[in-house]
C-alpha cells in the first residue's frame, strides 16, 4: 500500500476518534472565558478533525505528484471525505449543535452525487471534481469547525458565524449537487434509455 493510501486510510481510522471524543461522556472541566465555555473533548476532536480535513489534500496532492494514483486510492478517498463529514455531522446534531435538515442536506447531496458518479464510471466515463464541489468541502469544513469550537472567536463578538457558516455550507452544497446534476445529466437520461 503505497503513502497517499495510508494518509487516506488513516482519515477513516480518525472518524471514530472524533466520535468519541464528540459523543463519550467523559468528565473533563470546561474552559470559560466570560460567557464562552468548551470542553477539552470538543477541542480534542476539534483538532483531530482539523488534522483529518486537511489530509484530504495532502493525500492526492502526494498521489499525483508521485504518480501513486491507484483504482483502491480513487476508491477511499472520497469515501474517507463523506465518512469524516458525514460522523461529524451527525454527532453535531445529537449533541444540538446543528439543526437535521441541515446535516440531511448535505449527507444526501453526498450520496446523490457519489450515486451520479457510479453511474457514469459504468458507463467509463468520470465525473470530475468541479469548483462548485471545492467550494462545498472548504464551506463544510468551516462550519464543522465553528461547530465544534462553539462559535470560537466569534462568540466574543456576538456573531453565530457557527449558524451563518452552516447555512452557507448548505446552500453551497444544494447547489453544487445541482451543478454536478446539470452538467452530467446526459450520464443519467443515456442509462435511462439504455433500460
Amino acid at each position: 500500500m503505497n503513502l497517499a493510501n495510508r494518509i487516506t486510510l488513516a482519515r477513516i481510522f480518525l472518524v471514530p476518534i472524533i466520535m468519541f471524543f464528540l459523543l463519550v461522556n467523559v468528565k473533563t472541566p470546561n474552559i470559560r472565558i466570560e460567557q464562552f465555555s468548551i470542553t477539552y473533548n470538543q477541542i480534542i476532536a476539534a483538532l483531530i478533525f482539523i488534522i483529518a480535513a486537511s489530509t484530504d489534500s495532502l493525500d492526492g496532492y502526494i498521489a499525483r505528484k508521485r504518480k501513486l494514483v491507484t483504482n483502491l486510492g480513487k476508491l477511499l478517498d472520497p469515501l474517507a471525505d463523506k465518512l469524516l463529514v458525514s460522523a461529524v455531522l451527525v454527532s453535531l446534531v445529537e449533541m444540538d449543535k446543528l439543526d437535521a435538515w441541515i446535516a440531511i442536506v448535505i449527507i444526501s447531496r453526498e450520496f446523490a452525487v457519489t450515486g451520479l458518479r457510479q453511474i457514469a464510471l459504468l458507463e467509463g466515463r468520470v465525473v470530475a471534481a468541479s469548483k462548485w464541489g471545492k467550494w462545498k468541502t472548504a464551506a463544510q469544513i468551516t462550519a464543522i469547525i465553528a461547530l465544534l469550537l462553539n462559535n470560537f472567536p466569534f462568540e466574543f463578538v456576538g456573531f453565530r458565524f457557527d449558524i451563518f457558516a452552516s447555512w452557507i455550507a448548505a446552500i453551497i452544497t444544494m447547489y453544487s449537487g445541482f451543478d454536478y446534476y446539470m452538467k452530467n445529466k446526459d450520464v443519467i437520461n443515456w442509462n435511462e434509455q439504455k433500460q
